[in-house]
């Protein structure tokens, strides 16, 4: 398989992370958009090509250049916890958009952006407000890419992060899916595994632990 230039927004993010050392090991060019350039040798180190740019306040033209060449764009990025309501719209919805905007403008056909499971659902009256923002954000730029015909799109909606050690056992289906965990690690396989899964173009697929190797899951779309 000829490698792969894969620009990860979020470079810095741990499923950024994971992904990163993924790729690089079986031979891809990962690139990660960081915000911050003191984090360049951490994901120098994972084996990604650092490029310094926030997407809260870069163009469509800017961000198309980083894009310029890729295979494949992953937005990976979010405001993170503690983060306020305003920076769940500019990160988690804004920044989402803009390199939506960016990969078309480069000709970036394949898509693949990181949501949330809870998005695209009522929210619940009793929902913290800063939750809710974030729940509101992740909708609002999963309703964006599923109008972009240009692009080769796929969301995915994992369950509750958690830092366990991966299983590569998971159960991957479009929604509804009841609510579960899944390990950073694993959600950053199923990504790559993604990126040459034909069968899930189009489709927002929820994401958790289960009984099935990724393959398997894979091949089960």
């Amino acid at each position: 398989m000829d490698e792969r230039r894969v620009v990860i927004a979020g470079g810095h993010g741990k499923i950024a992370q994971h992904l990163t050392y993924l790729l690089a090991g079986h031979g891809d060019r990962p690139v990660a958009l960081i915000r911050n350039s003191a984090h360049e040798g951490a994901v120098r180190t994972l084996g990604a090509f650092p490029v310094v740019i926030d997407l809260e306040s870069s163009s469509v033209e800017e961000v198309a250049k980083v894009l310029d060449g890729a295979d494949v764009a992953v937005f990976a990025a979010g405001a993170g916890p503690g983060s306020s309501i305003e920076r769940k719209d500019s990160v988690d919805r804004a920044a989402a958009v803009l390199l939506a905007d960016a990969a078309e403008k480069a000709g970036v056909r394949r898509f693949i952006q990181i949501s949330a499971m809870g998005a695209g659902d009522e929210i619940p009256e009793n929902t913290d407000e800063v939750f809710a923002a974030y729940l509101r954000a992740k909708t609002a730029a999963e309703e964006d890419l599923k109008t972009r015909s240009s692009l080769d799109w796929t969301i995915l909606r994992p369950g509750l992060l958690t830092d366990d050690d991966p299983t590569g056992e998971v159960l991957l289906a479009q929604p509804p899916v009841d609510r579960g965990s899944v390990p950073r690690a694993d959600v950053a396989a199923v990504v790559e595994a993604l990126i040459d899964a034909p069968s899930s173009v189009g489709k927002t697929l929820v994401l958790t632990s289960g009984p099935h190797t990724i393959r398997e899951a894979i091949e089960g779309l």
